[in-house]
């Protein structure tokens, strides 16, 4: 039964409920997943909320967790109780801190949502290699192994350190704890008064700094005490697990939850056992019960405290019958003789043993094992596993589960049909497309069900690290009794499939039970769909006799004015189906949920939600499943067989979303993936995609240009290519005096598009004789898939135009091979466009050291990658070091490629006698400022590797290795405000004053976007976003200004939205200035609140408005006697709220603190007005 206390909230929310009434001071940084902790505190700190002694929190964003943890420091020093929150590599950058809050005793507790670090590549995904790096660091560290317990742990923590003085990380499973929303019951204030006595707090702050009563902390030790200073903490550490192990008693008589240090269960005279911490000991319990109900004599043993590890009391808790212990660890620690954990319970037993603690017949045999790294699930299945290697004669040690090591045959295998009862549970699987709005709506149906049923409820929710547009899977559960599951469904009782796509690639109804209800949004009606799905599903569907239904929730949505958002209509169509709640109830709670959810977006939002609502039912079908098999086809392969080798072996594997059964040995040892795979991948996501009308096309190339995914091209060639082109294929005479006999074709990759809408939007190509005609038009995919897919396989086989015969215009530069394609970012994003055209203008010689964020998720996430090839076999060379290092990495490209190429031409000029003075002079003075001089550098390159083939001298075989390098490189350093204004300025100011040849590129979307849209310093004053709930006070930095100061800093500002030509300007004059240079470039973002379909036009508002002046600053014009300073745009056409109104951002503070936004917007104009008249004076200077 459930306590009135409950609530349903995932266990960020839950620890951070207790964090910020125990805190006075809250320092914040987002970094994915422990980001919803601080924006909680931010929201609530926003209303007023207090903590329990009446106050409310002050909360403070930092520019990097380092700049946290120093705050931290500081706040602590002078006496103020303060938390943070954070994971993985943000974690590490607090290391330094860490050190010497522990040093100094301080009390203190942080929150971590413990998660995968970036080694051989980045994972946003959960387990503990990051707290594992943490525990030198004199941290006490208490575990969470669920939601309940994550609210628990967060108080006992806070509550221990304040009386042992030792500060505490508390960590639990990023992801699969973090965002786990399940039902716990609260803890009051009253509790946490009881808990945390305010005597403490007073003792914590006559530790603190004053002048009223002096002494320093931080002092330089020498050699003769500094030794006996560390040891002088040691009672501290003793006393500690005594502090932690009482105050989880005093909290489980407070509250019925009692807790231990190191808790046993299990069979009493159990012989083996599994120790373990974190979520997946819930797993491994459960099937510890099924195993002992059947006659078994096993257990498992929660480590919950790690740090400091008592001997005494792990040593106590394990039944003295055991024969035989498991240790597994959710992390790895490559060169050690084990994992931390491991080794922790393997130095314990020997050291209990050796100090008389336990009898000596008491020599249990210790396995290691590993599991769950970057949030591999871990099922029951795999938890049987690893008990039944422990039972055999001779167990496997230092083991993983749940993957195939064919490479050292380190893993243990399992039975993956395995399964637990859970017949009380009612389970419900969704597979939905990232911003299609699944995740959030089920959400909101869990909670209903949780708050209006008396039922206990669960859900988790599967998702890449895209920030749309990748596949989204909606796990939830709901039952009698409290739910520990902390594993994906594989037997659901209902299944949703909200892209009719995804019948094609994935099986989704793998994880459906026998005789459960299949929803499948799908364009068809109920008497046609059957024959539009494979074998394959059908055989499923009869096989597993599946009720099965359909509604078009596209065309619901539209209908509706949702656009895309076809997640109320699912949302509805369940509860209709599932009978959860009466229709009637069910509606009225959606509506609640509806306007709780979307209220502050404005009433027209929730209105259109609610027609969608009450139109969803009436459009629902049911379809009569027929006896037998219809289709001759089964689920095609993944990709074309033209493929690459690795590509079908590998990608494709992933691509079906099977890349958990991918064996070691399949895999690249040491993070190095192939480019230009995402040709393969054919999403087909788009329901919508242009249509070319040639009769209408003004052949501007405008659609090319604007295009996200370079999912639409242009080109033109001889008539004679034409012979062979397919009947369906559109082609137009080309309009150019210098290239007669030519014909010219816009093309779209059906397959690849996303149905964004940007190039119908920009064409200005109209009919003169039918209103809102136009060269290009949106019209249905799926009926003309087919035909274009031939028609793009034939346009691809057209000719590129000669590089050297192409000029830099707008139209011309469309007409290059974009190296950068079809990548995963959001459909209408703002960056990509920018990233497609570097590639067009410098892609075969072309170097990118990208920052963390959306450009490094879009152009480096698995399974494809969108960087390409020419057919020369030359394209970008990408790489991604981390957030807060890429100007340095980036800088650490240019001085590498410097080195080399003075080492090829201090060897080439070694080579002379043998090559020739006036070969080698050519080599050595090439002109390499366009593309004719590059072209003829690498015809010479060429041939001086043909006159040192064969010659085997050491200056011959090193200058064959480094010729390549004799063709000059372009450099450019990627990345967004987050990194660019925060995190990363300081080494971006840094390389900027080196004079080094770079180039930096900041996209500029104003917000921290992809860990979902926190302000940034370049976010604009009165714009509302996470971590400025109430709207930004503090007018947006001025980065290019910063960097002109320098005066030999090349620094333009531009937005291809408002003038496409000025950013071909822009690129090519920073990367033909001999030294460094930025470029700031505005780029719309879904966080900004509006249909991307109108970024462009906003764009163009943003400048005409004065917001965005287009400038550029080229420090060579200097000493040609002229002003550098240029202004591209003209001045404000209209005011700035004229372009704020758009954009939710803006509005949202309008309807939630109408004064407070009349007041920022006021000073926005003001400084709008200021920054203008600056900028216009110094263009006009002399």
């Amino acid at each position: 039964m459930k306590n009135k206390n409950s609530v349903i909230t995932d266990a960020n929310e839950a620890v951070a409920s207790v964090a910020f009434r125990v805190s006075e001071t809250i320092a914040i940084y987002p970094i994915t997943p422990s980001s919803p902790m601080a924006e909680s505190c931010e929201e609530w700190a926003v209303k007023g909320k207090k903590n329990i002694w009446g106050t409310t929190p002050s909360i403070s964003q930092l520019q990097s967790e380092g700049g946290v943890a120093g705050s931290v420091h500081g706040a602590l020093q002078t006496g103020t109780l303060m938390t943070t929150f954070t994971a993985s590599q943000g974690l590490l950058l607090m290391i330094p801190n860490m050190y010497k809050i522990a040093g100094e005793l301080t009390s203190f507790v942080m929150h971590v949502s413990a998660r995968a670090l970036a080694s051989h590549g980045l994972s946003i995904f959960g387990d503990q290699t990051d707290v594992m790096a943490c525990r030198q660091t004199g941290f006490a560290m208490l575990c969470s192994n669920s939601v309940q317990e994550a609210h628990d742990m967060a108080l006992i923590a806070h509550a221990s350190t304040l009386e042992s003085r030792v500060p505490f990380l508390h960590f639990f499973d990023g992801f699969r704890t973090s965002h786990e929303v399940n039902t716990y019951e609260a803890i009051s204030d009253d509790i946490i008064k009881e808990m945390i006595p305010y005597e403490k707090v007073i003792e914590f702050r006559r530790r603190a700094l004053s002048p009223d009563r002096p002494f320093i902390r931080g002092t330089a030790q020498n050699p003769d005490v500094y030794f006996q200073s560390w040891e002088a903490r040691n009672s501290f550490y003793d006393k500690c697990a005594d502090i932690v192990e009482a105050n989880m008693l005093k909290f489980g008589k407070l509250t019925g939850r009692t807790y231990k240090p190191y808790e046993y269960v299990g069979a009493a005279d159990a012989e083996e056992i599994v120790v373990m911490m974190g979520s997946g000991a819930e797993t491994t319990e459960a099937v510890a019960n099924y195993i002992n109900s059947n006659g078994g004599k096993v257990g498992v043993l929660k480590v919950r405290m790690y740090r400091p590890f008592s001997v005494k009391k792990f040593i106590a808790a394990i039944p003295q019958t055991v024969k035989k212990i498991t240790v597994l660890d959710r992390t790895k620690e490559l060169g050690a003789m084990g994992e931390p954990l491991f080794e922790e319970v393997s130095a314990s037993i020997a050291e209990a043993r050796g100090s008389g603690l336990v009898p000596s017949s008491f020599d249990p045999k210790v396995i290691g094992g590993r599991y769950g790294l970057g949030s591999k699930d871990y099922t029951p299945a795999m938890a049987k596993g690893v008990f039944d290697n422990m039972s055999a004669d001779k167990p496997k040690n230092h083991f993983s589960v749940g993957i195939v090591d064919d490479v050292t045959n380190n893993s243990i295998d399992y039975n993956p049909e395995f399964k637990l009862d859970d017949s009380s549970v009612l389970s419900a699987v969704f597979f939905g497309l990232g911003s299609d709005g699944t995740v959030g709506a089920n959400k909101n149906t869990i909670k209903i069900i949780g708050n209006e049923t008396p039922n206990y409820a669960q859900a988790y929710f599967v998702y890449d690290s895209k920030k749309s547009g990748g596949i989204t899977v909606s796990h939830l559960r709901f039952g009698p009794n409290p739910i520990k599951a902390p594993y994906l469904i594989s037997n659901a009782q209902f299944v949703g499939c909200h892209q009719f796509s995804f019948m094609e690639k994935y099986n989704v109804l793998e994880c459906a039970a026998e005789g459960a209800v299949f929803l499948l949004n799908s364009i068809h009606d109920a008497k046609t769909v059957w024959k539009y799905l494979n074998r394959d599903v059908q055989q499923t569907i009869i096989n597993k006799k599946l009720k099965f239904y359909v509604i078009d929730a596209y065309h619901v949505a539209k209908s509706m004015g949702m656009g895309g958002r076809i997640n109320t209509i699912m949302q509805t169509c369940y509860f209709a189906i599932s009978g959860v709640l009466p229709p009637e109830e069910a509606i009225a709670k959606i509506k609640a949920a509806i306007e709780k959810t979307y209220g502050k977006k404005g009433p027209q939002v929730v209105q259109k939600n609610f027609a969608a609502v009450d139109a969803s039912v009436s459009n629902l079908q049911q379809v009569e499943v027929p006896t037998e098999v219809t289709a001759e086809y089964g689920f095609g392969p993944a990709v074309a067989n033209d493929a690459p080798d690795f590509v079908k072996r590998v990608t494709a594997v992933m691509m079906r979303d099977q890349g958990d059964k991918l064996p070691v040995s399949a895999l690249p040892v040491d993070g190095t993936w192939p480019s230009a795979t995402t040709q393969w991948e054919k999403r087909n996501i788009a329901i919508e995609v242009p249509s070319w009308n040639p009769d209408l096309c003004i052949q501007c190339a405008k659609c090319a240009t604007i295009c996200p995914h370079a999912a639409i091209r242009a080109k033109f060639y001889s008539n004679e290519e034409l012979k062979n082109a397919p009947a369906s294929f559109k082609h137009v005479a080309f309009r150019s005096p210098k290239n007669p006999d030519c014909s010219f074709t816009i093309q779209v990759a059906a397959e690849d598009c996303t149905g964004c809408g940007l190039c119908a939007t920009v064409c200005p190509g109209k009919s003169r004789t039918e209103e809102g005609v136009k060269a290009l038009m949106m019209t249905a995919q799926e009926p003309i898939r087919e035909q274009e897919k031939e028609n793009f396989k034939f346009f691809m086989s057209l000719p590129n135009p000669d590089r050297l015969k192409l000029t830099e215009t707008v139209k011309d530069v469309q007409f290059r091979q974009p190296l950068f394609e079809f990548s995963g970012s959001c459909a209408g994003c703002g960056e990509t466009p920018y990233v497609k055209m570097l590639t067009q203008l410098f892609g075969d010689r072309l170097y990118i050291a990208n920052a963390t964020g959306c450009s490094s998720i879009y152009g480096g996430n698995l399974p494809t990658t969108p960087y390409c090839v020419n057919e020369h076999g030359r394209g970008p060379a990408w790489a991604n070091s981390l957030f807060e290092d890429n100007a340095e990495f980036g800088f650490g490209f240019r001085i590498s490629l410097d080195k080399k190429e003075e080492m090829a031409k201090d060897l080439v000029q070694k080579l002379a006698p043998k090559l020739g003075d006036d070969f080698v002079k050519s080599i050595m003075e090439a002109d390499q400022s366009n593309e004719a001089g590059i072209a003829a550098q690498r015809e010479r390159v060429a041939a001086l590797k043909d006159k040192l083939a064969g010659d085997s001298s050491f200056e011959a075989v090193a200058v064959r290795e480094l010729a390549d390098d004799l063709v000059k490189k372009s450099v450019w350093i990627l990345g967004g405000d987050g990194w660019a204004y925060d995190i990363g300025y300081g080494g971006l100011d840094h390389v900027l004053a080196s004079g080094k040849n770079v180039n930096i590129m900041v996209m500029d979307t104003e917000v921290y976007s992809n860990t979902g849209g926190q302000m940034s310093k370049s976010t604009p004053m009165g714009a509302v976003a996470k971590f400025a709930s109430e709207g930004k006070s503090m007018p947006k930095k001025d980065l290019g200004m910063l960097a002109i100061d320098y005066g030999n800093v090349y620094v333009a500002q531009v937005s291809i939205g408002a003038n496409d030509a000025q950013v071909i300007k822009a690129m090519t004059e920073a990367n033909s200035y001999d030294g460094p240079s930025l470029i700031i470039a505005y780029c719309h973002c879904i966080s900004h609140g509006y249909n991307l379909i109108n970024g462009p036009a906003q764009q163009k508002a943003a400048v005409d408005s004065g917001y965005w002046p287009l400038y550029r600053y080229d420090p060579r014009k200097i000493a040609a006697g002229e002003n550098p300073f240029k202004l591209d745009s003209k001045d404000p056409k209209i005011p700035v709220i004229e372009y704020m109104k758009v954009e939710n951002r803006f509005k949202m503070l309008q309807m939630l603190n109408p004064e407070r936004a009349a007041e920022l917007d006021a000073n926005a104009q003001k400084f709008v007005d200021a920054r203008w008249a600056k900028y216009k004076y110094l263009a006009e200077r002399k």
